[in-house]
């Protein structure tokens, strides 16, 4: 059965069809799960820290302070060297993918010679795999993939530097503002550390679902991994803070 270009191109763009979510999930689920634990461990670092009723409401302004303050410069940290990372991934792509091209361009037969040990370490047969490199040869820029693939194992970078960072930011920041909401609506609340716990465990379930609808893993797994991660660092933060009592 043939297919016109018609069809073809159809169901790539139903079947192969990425979201930005998907693309930046990984930033997503990072930066947020990053956010939502390090503003939480300024809020569970000064509950822990709490012991003088008198100094409560200086507490919640120094949560605020200190919970707002670490929430921009940590996001803007994260961002940024996400950003520097992949330029520097990419950078150091290029310049391998230079020298693969002019051994191809130079060295042609000694290229060759790797690329059919490359085949036939994936089983394919000497006769196919000369087959191969005969084919290979005749398009120098899918070869130069091949090896910087397969000789390498280095994959092209394709994400984009500068919306990976912003990615990361946003989600550190957005995520990571969650848990201060009760210091900032509910300040003279006597429980106001209780609802910063709810509004963490709700930030942590809601990166999870977000997680589950791009992934379509199981849910439990989705958010179960995520709350119990930022609920073990979360701990962590509130214990080291009771050795601070005041």
């Amino acid at each position: 059965m043939e297919y016109s270009r018609k069809d073809l191109e159809k169901h790539l763009q139903e079947e192969h069809k990425v979201s930005p979510f998907s693309e930046y999930l990984k930033e997503i689920v990072y930066g947020g799960n990053d956010g939502i634990v390090t503003t939480f461990a300024v809020v569970a670092g000064f509950a822990g820290a709490q012991g003088d009723p008198d100094i409560v409401p200086l507490g919640y302004m120094a949560v605020l302070l200190f919970g707002l303050a670490n929430l921009f410069a940590d996001g803007a940290s994260m961002g940024l060297g996400n950003f520097l990372s992949i330029r520097s991934e990419k950078d150091r792509y290029r310049q391998e993918r230079k020298k693969e091209e002019y051994e191809i361009e130079h060295n042609p037969y000694m290229e060759q010679a790797e690329t059919k040990e490359l085949l036939m370490a994936r089983g394919f047969s000497e006769t196919d795999a000369s087959e191969l490199v005969r084919i290979y040869s005749q398009n120098k820029e899918y070869w130069a993939d091949f090896m910087m693939r397969y000789e390498l194992e280095m994959a092209e970078p394709t994400e984009n530097p500068l919306f990976t960072g912003l990615a990361t930011f946003l989600a550190f920041t957005i995520f990571g503002f969650i848990p201060l909401v009760p210091y900032i609506l509910f300040a003279t609340h006597p429980d106001t550390f209780q609802l910063a716990v709810g509004f963490t465990f709700f930030a942590l379930v809601l990166l999870g679902i977000l997680r589950w609808l791009v992934t379509k893993e199981s849910i439990l797994r989705s958010i179960g991994e995520i709350v119990l991660v930022g609920g073990i660092s979360a701990a962590v933060a509130y214990f080291v803070g009771t050795f601070f009592r005041m």
